[in-house]
């Protein structure tokens, strides 16, 4: 039997714990080939240890330009290529804007954001190089979102302004790599890990049906098979993923509009916006 992702190289940054160690263990069993990332070696040790031969530890920072660098050469070096990269690593620091603090925001916003876009960055010029140099790639990036990063969470500004960024970033990324046979996709996925442990406190007893459906396990699928050779014609897109489900989510679009054809008049303007928004129903922010 061909495995879907047999002798593909992966990165899988933030790979220790939780969904990251998920992503590990089902491309391995899927047949590929992974760079284990976590600023814990010792975490990432336990989970390439479970892998076996087919798996190296890095343990560089990837929210710096060197470490992510250093994490993209790890595959080459070890496996002699690279074919997907999954962005995972992240931390939370909850706090209400009147109580955040600048080192909690720049904290939050490194890891999440400047964590995706340096591993990105670094990922797509080996790809350019490959391509160059007249060689074929199948590339494809994983990035990792959010439910607070696409509809917002109170006590989360940090990390939903962070990871919103991810959301448009995996846009861009997936316009401007696909000349080089890259794909780009993000998943805001719902799983019980230390992150979310209180958020999802209540749901800690498995089920009477035996189906524990905020294991992370679950969301491991879908990033499999969109790091797959299978998924080429699937780029720029956002998938909500939990348990048994899995739900394409349409970002910013244009709604009703009026125009009038010259500049308004400020005290005609409330009528018009009332009018406009009367009709909109956008998703409630978590916990609002």
């Amino acid at each position: 039997m061909t495995l879907l992702c047999e002798d593909r190289v992966v990165v899988i940054t933030g790979a220790g714990r939780g969904i990251g160690r998920a992503h590990a263990l089902a491309f391995a069993a899927a047949g590929a080939r992974v760079v284990v990332n976590d600023v814990s070696s010792e975490a990432a040790a336990e989970v390439a240890a479970l892998i076996g031969s087919r798996a190296v530890v890095s343990d560089d920072d990837v929210s710096t330009w060197a470490g992510a660098s250093a994490v993209v050469s790890a595959a080459v070096d070890s496996f002699g290529r690279l074919d997907v990269l999954v962005n995972n690593a992240g931390i939370v620091r909850d706090r209400m804007i009147v109580s955040g603090g600048e080192e909690e925001w720049d904290e939050v916003v490194r890891v999440h954001l400047k964590g995706h876009f340096a591993p990105l960055h670094h990922a797509a010029a080996y790809w350019r190089g490959v391509v160059k140099a007249g060689g074929r790639v199948s590339g494809r990036v994983i990035n990792t979102s959010s439910g607070a990063g696409l509809f917002g969470s109170v006590g989360q500004a940090s990390y939903s302004a962070a990871k919103a960024g991810i959301a448009s970033l995996t846009l861009v990324a997936a316009a401007e790599l696909g000349r080089y046979g890259v794909t780009v996709n993000a998943i805001a996925p719902a799983a019980r890990t230390r992150m979310t442990s209180s958020a999802f406190a209540s749901m800690m007893a498995l089920p009477e049906s035996g189906f524990d459906a905020m294991a992370p396990e679950n969301v491991s699928p879908l990033v499999v098979w969109l790091g797959s050779a299978e998924a080429s014609d699937v780029t720029g897109r956002m998938f909500e993923v939990d348990g048994g489900r899995v739900c394409v989510v349409h970002g910013w679009r244009r709604g009703d509009e009026v125009d009038k054809g010259e500049r308004w008049e400020v005290g005609e303007l409330g009528e018009v916006v009332r009018r406009l928004v009367a009709t909109d129903r956008g998703v409630p922010v978590y916990g609002a």
